[in-house]
């Protein structure tokens, strides 16, 4: 069993990010014992597993430029996105 800054530090992820993932139902399984959270090896593998897959199946994203392009106004940032 893993507590849960061991798993954020295995997977490389925040605790926010954990967190988040578990409210919307896309984190690893948890176990509850004695007031701690954690998460199996079986329960981690399964998550990893899922993860990749989603993102296999996630339409692949226009890779941004590293161009710097101006508007009429030259207000961007170095993403080429204006500015208010």
């Amino acid at each position: 069993m893993l507590s849960v800054p061991a798993f954020l530090a295995e997977h490389g992820i925040s605790r926010s990010l954990f967190y988040r993932l578990l409210h919307q139902g896309r984190g690893p399984r948890i176990t509850k014992i004695a007031g701690r959270t954690l998460v199996s090896a079986q329960a981690a593998a399964e998550w990893r597993a899922r993860m990749e897959r989603e993102t296999e199946q996630a339409a692949p994203r226009p890779k941004a430029s590293r161009h710097r392009r101006g508007t009429a106004a030259g207000n961007t940032t170095a993403l080429g996105r204006e500015v208010a």
